[in-house]
């Protein structure tokens, strides 16, 4: 089971990626390896000294009374604490965003693989677009001088 944040290559420049465990309920996991995750939107913040999920979408079990949860709600992620420590120092002196790439299971665990990232610009996002198209072009024509 993976679950992959598309947006993310698209809305982001990714520097250096980890990996970290996180806090679920039984329903959440559940929930989680149905592949019902969205991260689209979601991002991680170190708050008090531990690292957080922000606004990751879990649709709720539905075989679970899951009224009291919020399908919206702040996560617990875990990472040692010399990660954290290294990720707090890269997060101020470089201005990054600790963004989710993806959520996978690794036997009975989910685990969350996240990357250090710069936003893009819109004109970056024009001329990499642009910069593809051009790639594309050129093997297609070369596929047909062949």
């Amino acid at each position: 089971m993976r679950v992959r944040n598309k947006r993310a290559k698209h809305d982001y420049q990714l520097k250096d990626k980890f990996e970290a465990g996180i806090v679920l309920t039984g329903a959440e996991v559940k929930s989680v390896l149905e592949r019902k995750i969205h991260l689209e939107e979601a991002y991680a913040k170190i708050i008090k000294g531990e690292l957080f999920l922000i606004n990751a979408h879990i649709h709720p079990y539905r075989f679970a009374d899951t009224s009291k949860l919020d399908p919206n709600r702040t996560r617990k992620l875990l990472v040692h604490k010399k990660e954290l420590v290294s990720l707090a120092s890269k997060i101020k002196q470089k201005n990054l965003t600790l963004i989710p790439l993806s959520c996978y299971n690794k036997g009975r665990k989910v685990k969350l693989k996240l990357a250090l990232a710069k936003a893009k610009k819109k004109y970056e996002k024009r001329e990499e677009k642009r910069r593809r198209d051009i790639d594309r072009e050129i093997e297609r024509a070369l596929r047909e001088k062949e």
